[in-house]
């Protein structure tokens, strides 16, 4: 009886074990690039575990495919055009999808580091007059801005062709193999681009006056609302991988895990890459946040161009911020 009332209060008086929750895995969709540096420092720096996720990342082929799978949940979150969850949403997108698109977005991410990039022979908008140029999809991606682009410097439909060549990275292939005259590329892909010969003509971010919403994060209103915590642990772990990012004491060491994730990269475009991503006024946007005004030149460009048409005023429609104020603490 003494020895089981002993080994009673030994046991007592032992220290509360508690077992560490494993992180819960987010499965994120991206177009490839250098743009997905601040997720690649927040799984380094251990951001997103310190906040209960990890992320897996899938690169797309093309926003077709991005969108027709994250639409019908074989992903939880993709790093996105806002234009894309517009063209869904409004039943302008490409894809044919097979349930209802239900997305939203709930942080903001870059201005779209739009780039019209051309093949070495072809030095200005005017000389674009009779050639292809390659999109991601004829009716949503960046095609619009690359229409506006070519309006603003003379040139009409029917001057030029486009031509559907898939994400970012196909359409880079494809220019470098001169195949097409030009394309709009994403930073830091003109950079590797421009070393190699070929001509930056314009950005969209100077077209559009400051003011241009590209990349955020979106999901499905469903899958937010069950997995709130998971979604506000992986802003926060976004937010603070950009911040570290932004810290001129992390430079090199940024550098570093860039050319770890992009290895074909020289030190020299790496840090070229460095001042055009995290440009104080053009990089990524501080604390992920989004640019109303950019959505709102996003939203008049798919009224101009978009089919069918529809006039489109409220960014509100396609946004919930509610989570990104958890993660803000606001």
């Amino acid at each position: 009886m003494r020895r089981a009332l002993l080994v009673g209060l030994l046991v007592l008086a032992l220290p509360t074990m508690t077992v560490a929750k494993e992180p819960t895995t987010l499965e994120v969709i991206v177009f490839a690039g250098g743009f997905n540096w601040p997720i690649w420092a927040a799984q380094k720096q251990g951001y997103f575990a310190q906040n209960g996720v990890a992320v897996h990342l899938t690169p797309t082929p093309g926003s077709e495919y991005q969108l027709k799978n994250l639409i019908e949940g074989k992903f939880d979150l993709g790093m996105t055009a806002i234009d894309n969850v517009v063209a869904y949403m409004e039943g302008q997108g490409e894809a044919q999808v097979n349930v209802k698109p239900d997305l939203v977005v709930v942080m903001g991410g870059d201005n779209g580091f739009l780039r019209l990039v051309s093949v070495p022979e072809v030095k200005t908008y005017d000389a674009l007059r009779g050639k292809e140029l390659t999109v991601d999809a004829r009716t949503t991606g960046y095609a619009f801005v690359l229409e506006k682009m070519l309006q603003q410097h003379g040139l009409k439909e029917g001057d030029y062709g486009l031509v559907k060549a898939g994400g970012v990275l196909a359409r880079f292939e494809d220019l470098l193999q001169q195949k097409h005259a030009a394309t709009l590329l994403l930073s830091p892909f003109e950079i590797t681009a421009q070393a190699k010969g070929f001509n930056l003509l314009g950005s969209a971010i100077d077209a559009f006056g400051g003011h241009y919403q590209g990349l955020v994060a979106a999901t499905r209103r469903s899958w937010a609302k069950a997995h709130k915590a998971e979604l506000v642990g992986y802003i926060r772990g976004y937010i603070a991988g950009l911040d570290w990012l932004y810290d001129p004491k992390n430079k090199e060491a940024a550098i570093a895990l860039f050319r770890e994730n992009l290895p074909n990269m020289s030190p020299e475009l790496a840090a070229k890459s460095y001042g055009v991503l995290l440009d104080p006024k053009q990089g990524f946007t501080r604390k992920a946040a989004i640019d109303m005004a950019g959505v709102r030149r996003v939203l008049a460009l798919r009224s101009e161009y978009g089919e069918p048409k529809k006039v489109l005023k409220d960014p509100a429609k396609y946004i919930d911020l509610s989570y990104y104020r958890v993660a803000r603490g606001k």
